[in-house]
C-alpha cells in the first residue's frame, strides 16, 4: 500500500493575505498550553476520569491488572485472526506487547507473594 502523499495546490481565490503565519499560530498555542499548564486549579484530565481507590492493596490491583491483559490478550487474538498485511503484523506487535505486559504483572505477583515478602499471593 501506497502512503499518501500530499500536494499544495495553489487556490486562485486566497490571497496572500489571507495565509496563516504558523510562528504566530505556534506562540499563540505554546501561550495558552503554557498558561493552562501553570494553573494550579486546573486538574490534570487524565488523573480525574479515572482514578484508582489508592487503599487498595499491591496484591489486588496486580491481580485485577493480570486478568485484563488476559481479556486484551483474548480480543486481540479474535482481532488479529480478522486482518491480513501490514495491518496484522501491526496487530501482532501490540500483542506481544500485551503477553510481555501480562508476564511483568505475573512476576509481581509471584514477587509479592514470595516467601520473603509479607504479602499473600492472591488466587483467583
Amino acid at each position: 500500500m501506497k502512503k499518501p502523499r500530499l500536494t499544495l495546490i495553489k487556490n486562485p481565490n486566497f490571497s496572500g493575505s489571507d495565509a496563516l503565519d504558523l510562528k504566530q499560530l505556534t506562540a499563540v498555542a505554546d501561550h495558552y498550553r503554557n498558561a493552562w499548564l501553570s494553573d494550579p486549579r486546573r486538574s490534570d484530565p487524565t488523573r480525574t476520569i479515572f482514578a484508582v481507590n489508592p487503599d487498595i492493596d499491591a496484591p489486588t490491583l496486580l491481580a485485577h491488572a493480570s486478568q485484563n491483559l488476559a481479556s486484551l490478550k483474548s480480543v486481540s487474538a479474535d482481532f488479529i485472526a480478522q486482518l491480513d498485511g501490514p495491518q496484522r503484523s501491526k496487530a501482532w506487535a501490540i500483542q506481544r506487547l500485551i503477553v510481555f505486559a501480562e508476564l511483568l504483572v505475573n512476576q509481581a505477583r509471584e514477587n509479592i507473594g514470595s516467601p520473603g515478602s509479607k504479602n499473600e499471593p492472591v488466587h483467583h
